[in-house]
């Protein structure tokens, strides 16, 4: 009897969930609740750059060159990001978070998935024009290391600016966006005081913790890789970690309301994905 196409396909599918499960078992990365078929075209896309024919071949490099499960695991991350990203979320929260949380003593906002930083550096701006960036304590957190060293040295290439200027203008900006940086070598340096609130450190949403109780969770388009079970379990956590009247923003492409927690939020921007935890 011959090989059908839904035999090759069912085949594969149990070698990527053993290509998962080995890689939990051997590395600790749980990447089993990710949505399927973003696992399936990152790993098929890898099997190809390492010129294997087979998952379970990919499955045989990770397991005994970690050079290979390095870059798989890049792979894994989500990697797309850029500076004021979606302009009018920014000036949504310019508009009607920042309003509320100014009166606090201090704040406390989690930026998660920050990727290599530009979104955070962008928030960084945006509370030092607000006035509150001094009593503001960022905590920027990624599973990958590699995209958090680049995002701790603040430093992105020259020929993105004109996008970035244009999304900072957009998100309600009105100073020159030069200001915030030096240039050197094609490279753009922010100035340092835009850093000094942000901490810089690696966070698996999969297997780690609440570590403190946050003011705003910033959560943009990471959970559209997930799936609903993982969806919820992520949103727990951020219920967990949030305080009562804390605002919670996600990406466009992500909705609240068919989670668990949907009765917990009120909708404070229904097109931004912006919710305000209300029990």
């Amino acid at each position: 009897m011959g090989i059908t196409i839904t035999n090759i396909d069912q085949l594969q599918k149990i070698e990527i969930e053993l290509l998962l499960e080995a890689i939990y078992r051997h590395y600790g990365y749980d990447f089993r609740n990710y949505a399927a078929p973003f696992i399936q075209r990152r790993a098929l896309n890898r099997m190809t750059a390492e010129k294997l024919r087979t998952i379970s071949g990919l499955q045989e490099k990770v397991l005994h060159d970690p050079l290979v499960m390095d870059r798989l695991f890049y792979d894994f991350s989500i990697n797309v990001t850029e500076m004021f990203r979606d302009p009018s979320f920014f000036k949504v929260l310019r508009e009607k978070v920042i309003p509320i949380v100014r009166e606090y003593p201090a704040i406390r906002i989690w930026h998660v998935g920050c990727g290599s930083g530009e979104e955070v550096y962008s928030m960084a701006i945006l509370l030092h024009e607000e006035g509150v960036l001094e009593k503001t304590k960022i905590y920027a957190t990624d599973i990958n290391q590699v995209n958090l060293e680049k995002a701790k040295q603040g430093s992105f290439p020259l020929e993105k600016m004109k996008l970035y200027t244009t999304n900072y203008i957009q998100s309600g900006g009105e100073k020159a966006f030069s200001e915030y940086y030096s240039v050197k070598n094609e490279q753009v340096a922010f100035h340092s005081f835009l850093k000094k609130n942000i901490d810089f450190f690696q966070h698996n949403l999969v297997t780690d913790q609440s570590f403190n109780e946050f003011h705003i969770i910033i959560c943009r388009n990471v959970m559209i890789y997930f799936n609903k079970e993982l969806q919820n379990h992520v949103h727990r956590l951020f219920y967990e970690s949030l305080f009562y009247s804390g605002f919670l923003g996600l990406g466009k492409r992500e909705e609240i309301r068919f989670t668990d927690y949907a009765k917990y939020y009120e909708v404070l921007h229904s097109a931004e994905r912006l919710y305000r935890k209300n029990k």
